[in-house]
């Protein structure tokens, strides 16, 4: 599960990290210490690898009548992903990175859940495996994104039994938005990351809230 992420993003770690010479928003690159379900999203997709777009978060098929079903389609599980009616063609034909600084995780701890702020573990980007959609109501497109979740790794598991599949090296994100690429190829690309991938730490539980969105949110709980 994912249901929160960060988009804190330095301009010149993006650059350096993708060696693709990225169009970035015209607006400049938004900042986002809580992003929440039905808000924008940083991706790069299949369809422009180089450009970082703007696209709202939960997923909307394209048969779908109204945009209210993308809340609840935030995360794909990658099992059996390949044949979920919702997620079935963009697994082939849509696929996209989504890109941020860190997620945030719900630990129960006794009857209580504290939030858990993940992040990579040598302060690169992140780069989450990602679907994406073109949905035509009435008026404009609109264009949405899933999360890919799987098995957690070590850092994970006391905190959660999902994570975000993450797509850590150029090669591997290279492949994911290759149109050429087959099924199975893109499917072994879902692999849980190695342990010490990431790092965690407790945050406040203001996180919670959608309304707050500040840098204390990126600080670590007394």
């Amino acid at each position: 599960m994912c249901g929160r992420y960060s988009v804190v993003i330095d301009e010149a770690k993006l650059r350096k990290q993708f060696s693709r010479d990225l169009i970035t928003p015209p607006a400049g690159l938004p900042v986002n210490y809580n992003l929440a379900p039905t808000q924008d999203g940083l991706v790069i997709t299949d369809a422009q690898p180089d450009r970082l777009s703007s696209f709202r978060w939960g997923l909307v098929p394209f048969w779908a009548k109204d945009l209210k079903i993308g809340a609840r389609m935030i995360n794909a599980r990658r099992e059996g992903i390949e044949d979920k009616p919702s997620f079935r063609k963009p697994i082939r034909e849509r696929r996209c990175l989504v890109i941020g600084d860190s997620f945030y995780e719900w630990q129960r701890q006794g009857g209580k859940k504290i939030p858990h702020r993940i992040l990579p573990a040598d302060d690169s980007l992140l780069v989450m495996a990602g679907i994406w959609e073109e949905w035509r109501g009435e008026g404009e497109p609109v264009y949405t994104y899933s999360v890919i979740t799987g098995a957690p790794n070590r850092e994970m598991t006391p905190i959660h039994d999902r994570m975000p599949m993450l797509l850590t090296d150029g090669e591997r994100q290279s492949t994911w938005l290759d149109p050429n690429a087959d099924l199975k190829t893109v499917l072994d690309l879902l692999q849980t990351p190695p342990d010490g991938t990431l790092r965690a730490y407790p945050v406040s539980s203001a996180v919670g809230n959608v309304r707050n969105n500040g840098p204390e949110l990126h600080q670590p709980l007394d």
